[in-house]
């Protein structure tokens, strides 16, 4: 296919020009491309980005397939210009062996519209298990310093050191001190009883929760000499453990930023109640200012969307048994692009926080970037094109969206996956399969 007359967005600079795709991957970025036998793609007045790299997803497969599968949350994905995503181990069963990870590999080879990775899980006995993962592909650990599904609380302060001493690829790490939340959930059960108010999540998973964990974190990865990336930044104060000084592929500590940590704010539980229940909370206006000044100041690596959905029914419940998360992998890359029409953030900015520093931190093997040679995952956007979120669009199986009544100006038009054409105008197109993505990385 050759795509004609895209504004491209790319490497910081934002330039007209024609790509051509072969086999796959992109073979000439050009001003002008004459086209000999290949499908023309006229790409006029449309912007053009590198698929975006969503490094924290989580898409329920196996154990918990009433609220989403691979297959459904792929196709969502690339509706919303998410080539190629990160999953999380918390499924049932935990992936806590090799065994259990190869399973979640299959199924995603068979049913993935997307470029896929799976993170090993730890816990607290399972160290041996965790050093088999493969640096080459495998995207890394996971270790939640904070309560999840099963067994995958990683709280024994051996078992930490063993693992940030041992584990020699990245470690990603969600960080809220479990004893402060417990301590907090007390408080308000004795204020409140079992109908906690939802707006008192930010008060029971605290700044000082987050704060306390993901110092742990920075200082265990400082002493070991670990690749540590933490998850879902959500307060102000946890920016001073990050340092914007040294070029991001040489940095050993790095940082995410989550779409409704910079959405959303505390004054909005209000009206979306459970819906913007998420671990951790969406806190307050300054915390959710000083997030986005994170990523603009680069004490912020990446952006990415913490994809976890429930069922409708599940979200009614009341505070202590609706579940934390929601549905976003649809609504990322046009989120913030409503940041960039609001004069927040710059086109480059996003596709280097989206698509090329995910890759970066990762070392993704040939993707992230429109280069010649690279694989052809790429975006194609209509920046003026208001569209509003309603349950007919919404292509994640739970059939919600925090985004539900809201006009976003831009729309995704266009999705490669490998070269192939996966999303075009509003319809998924189920050509193939996406690939498992492989890692430059010394093993």
């Amino acid at each position: 296919m050759l795509i004609k007359s895209a504004t491209v967005v790319n490497e910081g600079k934002v330039f007209e020009a024609d790509v051509l795709i072969k086999n796959g991957r992109i073979e000439r970025i050009d001003s002008s491309i004459t086209p000999t036998n290949e499908e023309v793609l006229d790409a006029s007045g449309l912007y053009l980005f590198p698929g975006a790299i969503d490094d924290q997803v989580h898409f329920r497969e196996p154990g918990l397939t009433h609220k989403a599968t691979i297959y459904t949350e792929s196709r969502a994905a690339v509706a919303g210009g998410v080539t190629s995503f990160m999953e999380m181990p918390n499924t049932v069963p935990n992936v806590l062996t090799q065994e259990l990870l190869a399973d979640k590999y299959a199924i995603a080879a068979q049913d993935s519209l997307a470029n896929y990775s799976f993170f090993m899980g730890a816990s607290n006995d399972n160290l041996e298990e965790v050093l088999k993962t493969n640096p080459a592909d495998v995207c890394g650990v996971k270790i939640f310093m904070g309560s999840s599904t099963g067994n995958m609380l990683v709280d024994e302060e051996k078992t930490l050191e063993g693992l940030f001493s041992k584990v020699n690829m990245l470690i990603a790490t969600h960080c809220e001190d479990e004893g402060t939340v417990r301590k907090n959930m007390e408080v308000a059960r004795a204020k409140f009883g079992e109908n906690v108010p939802v707006e008192q999540h930010p008060v029971i998973r605290s700044e000082e929760a987050c704060y306390l964990s993901s110092s742990l974190a920075v200082k265990l990865a400082k002493k070991h000499g670990t690749q540590l990336h933490v998850l879902h930044i959500s307060t102000a104060k946890e920016l001073e453990l990050f340092d914007n000084t040294i070029p991001l592929d040489q940095k050993k500590i790095t940082a995410e930023a989550c779409i409704h940590h910079m959405w959303f704010k505390d004054a909005d539980y209000a009206e979306k109640g459970s819906l913007i229940k998420w671990n951790p909370a969406v806190k307050t206006a300054a915390d959710q200012k000083a997030i986005l000044e994170g990523v603009l100041s680069n004490k912020i690596d990446v952006i990415a969307t913490d994809h976890a959905p429930h069922t409708w029914e599940e979200k009614q419940n009341t505070y202590f048994k609706a579940p934390s998360g929601g549905p976003l992998v649809q609504h990322s890359l046009v989120a913030m692009l409503d940041m960039y029409h609001d004069g927040k953030i710059d086109l480059h900015r996003i596709a280097e926080k989206m698509s090329h520093n995910p890759a970066v931190l990762f070392k993704v093997k040939e993707r992230g970037y429109i280069r010649e040679g690279y694989h052809a995952d790429m975006v194609l956007v209509d920046l003026n094109n208001p569209w509003e979120v309603q349950k007919d669009n919404i292509l994640a199986k739970c059939g919600w969206s925090p985004f539900e009544g809201h006009q976003f100006r831009s729309q995704v038009m266009h999705t490669f996956v490998n070269g192939r054409l996966v999303y075009t105008n509003g319809q998924v197109q189920e050509i193939g399969n996406g690939d498992r993505l492989v890692f430059s990385r010394k093993i």
